[in-house]
């Protein structure tokens, strides 16, 4: 199926868009792919935004950045990025805690209160679904204490039972809270075992909340959590 074309005003927004998420030079070629016109194209639109005074800075055949000065309308949505929010917020209702679905709802009726009547519909009545919630009746612990931990970069003392029924208690460093279709897991780094681990939440049958700050800055955690992850991938590639 071929691709709608976009209007010109919605490509400028798009263009604007693709510069504002890339830290690095964006040349007309990449654009052009992207949003699927010529390079002749893009070129024009590029001179039509600097002469509306955004700030784009470039040139042809080295690439164009967008000025970290500049800002939009944080609610001028395109449909696709309309039915990207609705879909996010479906699962996040589905399969999050009971806070975190009840605020995605509320992202959704704050957002339908505010957009064009045009696309109302995207909202109402949108063309895509998430999958089935997870059953989280097994959870004993709430969620929201371990986002609160991340957060303030806070110690979290987890007493865990394993797959094999073995209870232990674990002091840790929160780092992540994932979600699957079927399960949480809180990422962290463990003392015991001084090495990152993942704790199902089904698994932890009660948390307590330290008075004591973890052992570095949350960013340089996740840094760390990060390599760890990517080596543990390719580790998993190789056999």
């Amino acid at each position: 199926m071929i691709a709608k074309p976009l209007r010109s005003t919605d490509r400028l927004f798009q263009i604007i868009q693709i510069l504002r998420r890339s830290s690095r030079p964006i040349t007309a070629r990449a654009l052009a792919g992207e949003l699927e016109v010529s390079t002749r194209t893009i070129y024009r639109d590029i001179a039509h935004l600097m002469g509306q005074r955004v700030p784009v800075s470039g040139e042809a055949g080295v690439g164009y950045v967008l000025g970290s000065g500049y800002d939009m309308p944080p609610l001028a949505l395109t449909p696709v990025e309309i039915e990207a929010i609705v879909l996010g917020a479906q699962w996040v209702a589905a399969h999050g805690d009971e806070m975190l679905a009840r605020t995605a709802l509320d992202v959704l009726a704050k957002i339908a209160a505010v957009v064009p009547e045009r696309l109302q519909p995207f909202i109402i009545a949108p063309s895509t679904a998430a999958k089935l919630p997870l059953d989280a009746s097994e959870d004993t612990v709430d969620a929201a204490d371990f986002r609160s931990a991340i957060r303030k970069e806070m110690k979290l003392r987890l007493h865990y039972c394993d797959q094999r029924g073995t209870l232990t208690e674990r002091t840790v460093w929160p780092v992540v809270l994932g979600y699957s279709d079927t399960t949480r897991v809180l990422i962290a780094w463990c003392e015991l075992r001084q090495d990152f681990r993942h704790f199902r939440t089904d698994r932890i049958t009660a948390v307590e909340k330290l008075d004591e700050r973890t052992g570095e800055p949350y960013h340089r955690l996740l840094r760390r959590w990060e390599i760890w992850r990517a080596s543990e991938l390719a580790r998993l590639k190789s056999h």
